[in-house]
């Protein structure tokens, strides 16, 4: 069984599981399904703001596919969650990538 089939039983015991779906948004990503991977991105951030590490790799993905102005608003945002979550690792990352894009 594949990456992608594990992951999508294990998501059907837990649906709301964001480790879980950050991980196949992931693997999406691997296989250039950007559709799918962005879908899930946005539900686990609009289900749950401060899950920090998927803010990245969505306006990551937005920004490859040319959606520059999405981008940034994402990265904008996950810097504001990762600020009120003292994650400072992931605001730097965040920070630097938005920079990288507006500067």
């Amino acid at each position: 069984m594949d990456r992608i089939e594990k992951l999508t039983e294990y998501l059907q015991a837990s649906p709301n599981d964001n480790f879980l779906q950050h991980a196949l948004a992931l693997e999406y990503i691997k296989i250039g399904d950007d559709t799918q991977a962005r879908q899930l991105f946005e539900e686990i951030l609009q289900r749950d703001p401060a899950y920090v590490g998927s803010y990245y790799h969505l306006a990551k993905l937005l920004e490859r596919i040319g959606e520059t102005e999405r981008a940034i608003e994402w990265y904008e945002k996950g810097m504001a969650a990762a600020k009120a979550a003292g994650d400072q690792h992931a605001y730097n990352e965040l920070q630097m990538a938005y920079e990288d894009l507006t500067y």
